[in-house]
């Protein structure tokens, strides 16, 4: 079980894991073992509840395909099991992130200060252009 929150957890069934040869350099060692993680994780096949299923078909990420099969591959560390539990890691926070619920943005006007600030730079601004005419005798 892969716990995302209090009430809501993942089957370890829901993901697909396999190892694969990480990419650059890093001499004998990656050539010969298959350290990098390449995690899937089905959306609309998982044991998510539909809530979170909707929200994370709905988010704009390039790790989601057309499919709604979330593909996440990890490669940062040497060892397989950092990687694997790197990727279950990022899946974790990639769920939670499109369950968060974002506060309503109330747009203001500027204050009568700033304005008249703004205006005074403008103005500053325009008489010293106004002084890099042609001077007439």
């Amino acid at each position: 079980m892969i716990r995302i929150s209090r009430h809501v957890s993942l089957l370890e069934t829901d993901i697909a894991i396999t190892y694969i040869r990480a990419q650059g350099a890093g001499g004998q060692h990656v050539n010969k073992v298959s350290t990098a993680v390449h995690l899937r994780f089905d959306i609309k096949a998982s044991s998510l509840p539909e809530c979170y299923q909707q929200q994370l078909l709905a988010l704009p990420d390039q790790r989601i395909t057309a499919d709604g099969v979330i593909v996440i591959k990890a490669q940062r560390f040497r060892a397989q099991e950092k990687n694997r539990d790197d990727a279950i890691a990022r899946l974790v926070a990639l769920i939670k992130s499109a369950t968060v619920i974002q506060k309503k943005r109330h747009p203001t006007k500027p204050t009568r200060a700033s304005q008249k600030k703004r205006m005074d730079s403008k103005t500053k601004r325009g008489a010293i252009k106004s002084l890099r005419g042609r001077v007439n005798d």
